[in-house]
């Protein structure tokens, strides 16, 4: 199949969508309220994905709507609409001395590409941060989720249309893998692909794609219980990070464990395993909780259980015998996602803080924040785990670029 004319469709919207930031705030308070009128239609729709994937799929959750997640998803939707746009803002301005007024104006980042697996959330939120952004988005979702996410575009162009904008602003391309491979390959229409899912979806994307791409990473994620951590925030916190949402690539997936606080490990372990969570934990944790927990939930970790995002039910434990000793581990098995610790010693947090490579850095608190809503942005496109262009949850202004405006009144360059 030739998908030509979905990404001239596309790069012809961005050339023509201009619309007041008023304009843009209507189209998504209604896309919202749609979303909502239309709740038992999307979990009609959800449902015959649903009874195609195993309950037991890592992916299963994220594949699954329910009423309260689509309200959720609308009120992500009208705090997009609440928020500043970046178009247009001056970055930087001067003058020189030959007159000329230069300054740095952010811009969209024009047909913003996204592939992602089982999640049709995803669908709502690419197009409300694009939108308001002025960007144009080509969405490539997993077969998983084809019902789900072709009844959420109807509702999306439903309204564009009612609004008399063009529909090809969101443009879903078919579910095959076809699609997939042309999209890489879509120079010249593409500015930026945006993979958003496993690592493995990550890796094919970025080593196969011929657009720029911004990679939004797997989260192999840790927390570190310094021996100077407090204990009752060290419960609370471990057991939010773990089992808050398991499918999520905020969710913990191994606890560093400084061994001057082995003989607390019971006490953060107790509310995991009564919750289901099954342990791999190293010889030395082992040995601790071998003598409370089943062999059910208690299993001895294998090398291959460290630097695995597990996305179920399930923690590595390390035992560590000081700080650097954790900075290690994290530095050889972490995504650069998110990271924490607990202490309450000033030292050991500026260190962590300042030496741990990751998109998010966490002191006394749960990773389970990593989430373009909770830090204030509304929505999200992804979490970002390199370095260039935008790190960390991606909003609005991430979804910009800028350009430069030079202003004469005849200047020539001699």
């Amino acid at each position: 199949m030739d998908y030509t004319n979905y990404f001239e469709n596309a790069l012809a919207a961005a050339r023509s969508l201009y619309l007041s930031p008023a304009e843009i705030n209507a189209v998504l308070l209604d896309v919202a309220k749609e979303a909502i009128t239309q709740t038992p239609y999307l979990l009609h729709e959800n449902q015959k994905d649903l009874e195609r994937m195993d309950i037991n799929d890592p992916k299963y959750d994220r594949l699954k709507l329910t009423a309260e997640r689509i309200a959720a998803i609308a009120d992500d939707i009208k705090n997009v609409t609440e928020l500043t746009s970046p178009l247009g803002a001056v970055l930087s301005e001067k003058t020189l001395p030959n007159g000329l007024h230069i300054s740095k104006v952010r811009v969209p980042l024009g047909v913003v590409g996204v592939i992602y697996e089982a999640r049709p959330n995803v669908t709502f939120d690419v197009f409300a941060l694009c939108f308001k952004t002025g960007n144009i988005s080509v969405l490539k979702g997993g077969s998983d989720a084809a019902y789900s996410n072709q009844a959420i575009i109807q509702i999306i162009h439903n309204v564009l249309t009612a609004h008399g904008v063009s529909t090809h602003a969101a443009t879903l391309l078919p579910a095959e893998r076809e699609a997939t491979e042309a999209l890489l390959k879509a120079v010249g229409y593409i500015d930026v692909l945006i993979p958003r899912g496993s690592q493995s979806l990550i890796n094919f994307v970025r080593d196969n794609s011929k657009v720029p791409v911004i990679e939004t990473g797997a989260g192999i994620v840790h927390t570190y219980f310094d021996e100077t951590g407090d204990l009752q925030k060290a419960i609370a916190i471990i057991d939010n990070a773990k089992t808050r949402r398991v499918s999520v690539c905020n969710a913990l997936d191994c606890l560093i464990i400084n061994s001057k606080r082995l003989g607390d490990l019971l006490h953060i372990a107790e509310p995991l395993i009564e919750k289901g969570v099954t342990i791999y934990a190293d010889k030395y944790s082992h040995a601790v909780l071998a003598g409370l927990f089943s062999g059910e939930f208690l299993k001895e970790a294998l090398p291959e259980h460290f630097g695995t995002e597990f996305l179920a039910m399930k923690m590595a434990i390390k035992t560590v015998d000081s700080l650097d000793e954790a900075l290690d581990h994290i530095a050889k098995y972490s995504s650069k996602h998110s990271e924490a610790i607990i202490t309450e010693d000033t030292i050991n947090m500026e260190t962590f803080l300042n030496r741990v490579d990751a998109a998010a850095v966490y002191l006394n608190t749960s990773t389970a924040f990593t989430d373009g809503a909770q830090f204030g942005l509304g929505a999200e496109i992804g979490i970002s785990t390199q370095k260039l262009h935008a790190r960390g949850p991606m909003g609005l202004e991430e979804l910009t670029s800028y350009k430069w405006i030079i202003k004469g009144n005849g200047q020539i360059r001699k």
